[in-house]
């Protein structure tokens, strides 16, 4: 198989298991089945918001297969750093896109349990990557990540 291939179809795998569960299977779970869900601009405002963060994380996923030859699953992590396309402006594009799908279900849906579901996602994403993603990436890519870490930030885009 051609080199990239591999990681792709790795990356697919983990979508459909990993933000497959954390934005279908527990939201579903939350709204009783999706059941109520908003009509007219609040229902426009929760698919744009949905497409924008989807769009964000298959951007950076896409990144992860085809120039990090890796996977964004701990497991398969890339084998280059990642710094090209969303990831120039802010180092955790694919969390923010995750937390913008979850968003836009809580409007969509009209669910305060998702807003209480989404606050948790954020302390436990925020945790995983200070604990754990952080001092590996340290670890694997050294002074590069370092230069990285310094000109780019963690959570809000900078445009240069």
């Amino acid at each position: 198989m051609p080199r990239p291939l591999v990681p792709v179809l790795n990356t697919i795998l983990f979508t459909i298991l990993v933000p497959g569960t954390i934005l279908g299977y527990i939201p579903y779970l939350f709204t009783s089945g999706f059941s109520g869900s908003a009509t007219g601009p609040l229902a426009w405002l929760g698919a744009v918001v949905i497409t924008l963060g989807a769009a964000i994380y298959f951007r950076c996923a896409w990144e992860f297969a085809v120039r990090g030859l890796g996977t964004p699953a701990p497991i398969a992590p890339t084998k280059y750093l990642v710094t090209t396309a969303l990831h120039r402006y802010v180092r955790n594009p694919m969390y923010i896109g995750v937390f913008l799908v979850l968003a836009g279900e809580a409007i969509l849906f009209r669910s305060l349990h998702l807003v209480e579901y989404m606050a948790f996602f954020c302390v436990v994403v925020t945790l995983f990557v200070r604990i754990y993603e952080e001092p590996t990436l340290r670890r694997q890519f050294g002074e590069s990540y370092e230069q990285y870490r310094r000109t780019v930030p963690r959570w809000i885009p900078k445009f240069r």
